[in-house]
């Protein structure tokens, strides 16, 4: 089932009490232990979209890719654009992590720096 994960930025040098101002919205599938579903993904994989938003930037709109390679065979990765891939944004260990409100999940921004990010809302597609 889709769902529609929010996260915020949590405590960087930078943001040092987090931001709700810098994050994602990802829709993904998720099975009933939280975690990304990666059978799933590959028959709704057109509609697992992701919206960066980032404080004094426009929004970014892009689509959650899981890719050979990596730790454990495949990694996932947000992609922007899918001819280029040095704008792409690695998600660490996400096969590993449980999606559950208020637990943290890393991703390497396009820069290189791996910033955590707190999971503020899981709600499935189509719900307010």
């Amino acid at each position: 089932m889709l769902q529609r994960i929010t996260l915020h930025l949590g405590r960087s040098a930078a943001h040092p009490e987090g931001s709700a101002r810098h994050g994602y919205d990802i829709t993904a599938p998720l099975d009933a232990a939280g975690h990304i579903d990666a059978p799933a993904w590959r028959d709704v994989r057109d509609l697992c979209r992701v919206r960066r938003f980032w404080a004094g930037e426009p929004d970014q709109h892009g689509w959650l890719i899981h890719r050979a390679g990596g730790s454990g065979g495949a990694t996932w990765v947000i992609d922007y654009d899918d001819a280029a891939s040095e704008d792409d944004e690695a998600g660490y260990k996400l096969d590993k992590h449980r999606f559950a409100i208020d637990e943290y999940v890393s991703i390497r921004q396009d820069d290189g720096e791996m910033l955590p990010f707190k999971i503020v809302g899981i709600r499935k597609l189509g719900q307010a």
